[in-house]
């Protein structure tokens, strides 16, 4: 009977304490976004950690608009990625854990955003595009990271028009060329979208210092989109 109380009362602690994670505010679980209250935020080249060499380039194009949405001033991922290159600082994954003051100093960035693809494929048969990435926004000040978050996210561009027979494998092939068709740009842009959607606001959004008793979202998340 002791050990039958325990093991209860062990399997409470446990989900009490599950429960307080899972209900952080945004200040809470990034507090450093609102103790410096970053402005600009410079796009570093993505840390590509998948066999799609491609993927690097195509992931770049998609960090800048979400980013302005949440009310952040964004520089151009175009002029940056040139200085990137003239710098030999294109492979960001030397500045991951490294100074980045001079990021500071050359853009006057407050923070850098970096992205790790750790996922990055296509499964026609399903009509599934899976996408896994980690974003890291690190100060440029204290080097402090003030927001990290995975997202593994299923772009799901299956067709379905609920037809049989002949018409099943007409939605069969229909989503297989939907799939090969859409462009991995569409791709990178939705995953980004949803896992930046608890990014405390930045000071061009009209959310900007008032959402901090919003809700957080767990660090990693999985989810289907369409």
């Amino acid at each position: 009977m002791k050990k039958i109380v325990g093991l209860v009362l062990a399997i409470s602690a446990v989900i009490s304490l599950a429960s307080c994670s899972a209900s952080k505010t945004l200040g809470e679980q990034y507090p450093g976004m609102y103790e410096e209250k970053p402005l600009t935020i410079a796009i570093m080249p993505p840390i590509n950690r998948t066999i799609h060499a491609e993927a690097k380039d195509y992931f770049y194009t998609t960090m800048y608009k979400p980013l302005c949405e949440k009310g952040y001033y964004v520089y151009s991922p175009y002029l940056t990625m040139e200085l990137f290159q003239q710098e030999s600082a294109y492979d960001a994954e030397m500045f991951l854990e490294a100074d980045l003051s001079a990021f500071r100093k050359v853009l006057n960035a407050d923070a850098c955003m970096f992205t790790i693809i750790k996922d990055w494929r296509r499964v026609n048969v399903g009509g599934m595009l899976k996408v896994n990435v980690e974003y890291v926004l690190r100060s440029t000040k204290t080097g402090q990271t003030l927001y990290n978050r995975e997202g593994a996210i299923t772009l799901d561009t299956s067709i379905d028009t609920g037809a049989r027979g002949w018409g099943a494998l007409v939605d069969v092939i229909a989503t297989t060329i939907n799939t090969a068709a859409t462009d991995k740009v569409v791709a990178g842009r939705k995953c980004t979208a949803y896992v930046l959607k608890d990014l405390p606001s930045g000071k061009y959004s009209n959310m900007y210092e008032k959402d901090a008793g919003e809700p957080a979202g767990n660090r990693y998340v999985e989810a289907v989109v369409r």
